[in-house]
């Protein structure tokens, strides 16, 4: 299967850099092009590619009120995966929040550009544990609205729990396997069978989902 993806920055530079490596990948093409936000969005009606990749920072419309735009527009949207200069500045917590799949910084070796794109085009994310724990951290520094946790919750057995919880604290799913004592196909079911509970895209937004609801705590992870 080939995935279509749309390339959104204002550098055409980087645009032509992206397209060119991504197109020499067979089962990878990319289908279009966009200078900024707002023609990403409709770009995305059109063309309805399973990836975009997003710039954040953009002129009429930057990446976060784009990506917002293209998830909430569609029951399948695309997978956004975004393009930041900056390792973790605020415009990619909230594009996180919005629905992006995870994110690369521009200056990404090649090789990773491209798994980027395949990982989230099967409907993971893209957010290596390390990143995931310095996500807490810094949604455990901010204020937040009380809130009570999900009543989802209630829905995971005691495994899917024990799962839940290796998630929030950053570990992979080979580093959960291990931890449990299971296979890593195992894990990835438990991790399936989450998401769907949950009704979040992916284990960022389990997280997110997580701490915004006070499940998880300043510390606890």
């Amino acid at each position: 299967m080939t995935v279509s993806v749309l390339v959104a920055d204002d550098q055409e530079l980087v645009r032509t850099g992206l397209r060119t490596i991504l197109d020499a990948q067979q089962d990878i093409e990319v289908v279009g092009e966009a200078g900024d936000g707002a023609e990403a969005v409709d770009a995305v009606r059109r063309l309805r590619p399973d990836v975009v990749v997003m710039d954040v920072r953009m002129p009429t419309m930057d990446g976060l009120a784009a990506t917002r735009r293209i998830v909430s527009e569609s029951s399948e949207p695309p997978r956004v995966l975004v393009l930041t200069t900056f390792d973790l500045d605020e415009y990619v917590y909230e594009a996180l929040r919005a629905g992006a799949s995870g994110f690369l910084l521009k200056g990404a070796p090649t090789a990773q550009v491209i798994e980027a794109v395949r990982v989230v085009a099967t409907g993971d994310a893209l957010i290596s544990p390390s990143v995931t724990r310095r996500l807490i951290d810094e949604f455990a520094r901010r204020p937040r609205a009380d809130a009570r946790a999900p009543a989802q919750l209630d829905e995971l057995t005691a495994r899917e729990r024990d799962v839940l919880e290796l998630v929030v604290r950053g570990r992979s799913n080979p580093e959960i396997a291990e931890e449990l004592v299971v296979s890593a196909a195992t894990v990835k079911t438990h991790v399936a069978h989450i998401l769907t509970k949950l009704g979040v895209r992916d284990r960022v937004q389990a997280v997110i989902l997580l701490y915004e609801s006070g499940v998880i705590r300043p510390g606890g992870a």
